[in-house]
């Protein structure tokens, strides 16, 4: 497992009328969150790789869907790979300077807390291409729908 990397299985409580579930307390983890960012995906869409140098941690959940999280630690070039959402309920806790993304495998609502706010002036989010030797095996796609940056980084 990448050192600081945490999964958390999420208490799903489900009723006639849907579910509820906790999905951060920051008492229980590392680092407290100052920021929530939800994204929207179609099926096929990969997010990342990023990292963040000055050391980011961040807390993804799939709230709707089903996504692939993929980890890089830089360092050792270990890798992590978990399918969350519909069917397992899980929160992936990655320490900074590891590079991390997800694919939606279904369309997906995803939801990520981050220990920084995001500065637009001074954006503290590093690249490495999705077909990156290391984790190209690892995605279920081989012709995903990127944003025109990690488009120009994966050429």
């Amino acid at each position: 497992m990448i050192d600081g990397l945490v999964t958390i299985p999420l208490e799903v409580v489900e009723d006639e009328r849907g579910w509820f579930a906790e999905i951060r307390r920051d008492s229980e983890l590392p680092k407290p969150m100052t920021q929530t960012n939800l994204s929207l995906s179609r099926a096929g869409v990969i997010r990342g790789l990023h990292y963040h140098e000055r050391g980011q941690d961040d807390l993804f959940t799939c709230l709707r869907g089903r996504a692939r999280v993929v980890v890089l630690d830089l360092e050792t070039d270990e890798t992590f790979t978990e399918d969350i959402g519909d069917g397992n309920h899980r929160a992936i806790y990655i320490p900074g300077r590891h590079a991390h993304g997800f694919e939606a495998l279904t369309d997906v609502l995803f939801c990520y807390h981050v220990t920084a706010e995001y500065d637009h002036l001074d954006p503290d989010e590093q690249t490495v291409p999705w077909n990156d030797p290391r984790v190209a095996h690892l995605w279920s796609t081989r012709t995903p729908i990127l944003s025109a940056r990690d488009t120009v980084v994966a050429s």
